[in-house]
């Protein structure tokens, strides 16, 4: 939120807060908008990494596959493609027996001995077109019927000149899984980081050695973070020009808290939320998203009324009880092990960073569990500042992680009553995005502490 001055790293911190109001976005410049063909050599690529329901999973099963009923045995009729068949999004997932079925194919398993994440017995998993954008447009890209969480993004920066394939890209993921703290392995997680290495060297080179933009929603930021902490300095200088995030959960979220109590339909009409609380408790990428300590701390996050529990409170730091008390004791020690020394630190990408986040939505702050307990679902939900998905603390985490680095450079800028997937869509969104890929294509040089006033 204001306009850097280069937006290559500082030798100095800069951290910019500005508010704007919906009809006050900067307008980007209208030069390297689809002009002719030496503006357009000189666009750096631009790498979008979508948030966990942006990206698409297939799925193949084999004689190791067990199922559960004879719906899930009949269901798919596959036919050709090497018995591969859509996993997510599925419109059948609606339907109650093949939610069941649904959801015993997404599960992951902890490995204890291996201290990993994997598949369910006989279920082999593939990620849909990485590198390209199409998976990112379209929820079904065979029939393009179910138009995607990034379709408007990607439509808007081929409308300012960008081409799938040389300088727009993108970089979808298993969203099941997540990454771990030192010393504990994440082969899948890992991999796509080694992807995505690979994607944004092509791109640079495909285009004249510049360094690539990385647009990454949600989920995605927490992967574009965690991929630049963890590329060599030397390496993240020649390949990233700078990381722009949308709506990115930094610090987690009181309504993955709800997830893994009592399920979680996300908007989605007719599913029965206990027929997936146990696959999303799987998801190892779900549990990343728990409210992190650094940011939440000790504040009261959740009660538990029931007889059992007796008004037991749980906040960021008692995670581990909270996992045992909804009976998910399984969670608890790659929680332990795994998630929290990950999320006990932001760490520092080492490229500047422009931080797009929604405020002034409704978003779950805190809930309050009645005599029925987890399993009834919240009595009380109090509902805080944020992008209703993601609570305001965790959306500007980095301001108070980075606020006294001396070489990393923040932005943050918040786009009033515009929510966590709305700001895919969103104009001033959109422009912010686009002001940004200008800044750098043309080397603005204007000041970086020069703040954009709301209306």
């Amino acid at each position: 939120m204001g306009h850097p001055s280069s937006l290559a790293v500082m030798p100095a911190v800069v951290v910019v807060m500005v508010m704007l109001s919906l009809s006050s976005c900067c307008v980007p410049s209208a030069v390297a908008r689809g002009g002719g063909e030496a503006e357009q050599q000189q666009r750096h690529p631009v790498i979008l990494i979508p948030g966990a329901g942006g990206n698409q999973l297939e799925a193949r099963l084999t004689e190791e596959y067990r199922p559960s009923s004879l719906a899930c045995r009949v269901w798919p009729l596959v036919r050709g493609r090497g018995g591969w068949f859509r996993l997510w999004f599925d419109p059948s997932v609606l339907l109650a027996p093949f939610t069941r079925c649904f959801a015993e194919r997404m599960m992951l398993y902890y490995d204890a001995d291996a201290d990993d994440y994997r598949n369910a017995p006989g279920v082999e998993t593939r990620v849909s077109d990485f590198g390209s954008t199409s998976s990112l447009r379209y929820l079904d890209p065979n029939l393009k019927l179910l138009t995607g969480y990034m379709n408007t993004l990607a439509t808007t920066l081929e409308k300012a000149g960008y081409e799938e394939g040389r300088d727009l890209f993108g970089a979808p993921y298993d969203f099941r899984y997540g990454l771990a703290g030192p010393g504990h392995p994440s082969a899948v997680g890992s991999a796509y980081l080694q992807r995505l290495r690979l994607l944004v060297e092509t791109a640079c080179a495909a285009n004249g050695g510049r360094p690539a933009i990385l647009v990454a929603h949600s989920l995605g930021g927490l992967f574009a973070l965690q991929f630049l902490a963890r590329a060599p300095a030397r390496w993240r200088a020649a390949h990233v020009a700078r990381l722009v995030t949308l709506s990115a959960p930094w610090g987690g979220s009181v309504q993955a808290m709800l997830t893994f109590a009592s399920g979680n339909t996300l908007g989605v009409p007719l599913v029965d939320a206990s027929l997936v609380r146990d696959e999303q408790r799987s998801a190892e990428s779900n549990m990343w998203l728990l409210p992190a300590p650094k940011v939440f701390g000790n504040t009261t996050l959740v009660v538990s009324k029931s007889k059992q529990h007796n008004n037991r409170t749980y906040s960021a730091k008692n995670v581990t009880q909270f996992l045992r008390d909804i009976g998910f004791e399984a969670g608890v020690e790659p929680y332990r092990a795994r998630i929290r020394p990950l999320v006990e630190a932001l760490p520092e990408p080492g490229v500047p960073v422009t931080c797009l986040v929604g405020t002034g939505v409704d978003t779950v702050e805190s809930l309050v569990f009645g005599d029925g307990g987890f399993e009834d679902g919240p009595e009380t939900i109090v509902y805080g500042d944020g992008d209703g998905t993601v609570n305001l603390a965790s959306l500007v985490a980095p301001i108070k992680a980075w606020s006294d680095s001396p070489a990393q450079v923040v932005e943050v800028v918040e786009l009033p009553k515009v929510s966590h997937s709305g700001i895919l869509n969103d104009k001033s969104a959109l422009d912010q995005i686009l002001r940004v890929l200008d800044s750098i294509n043309l080397n603005a040089t204007t000041s970086t502490t020069q703040h954009h006033q709301p209306s």
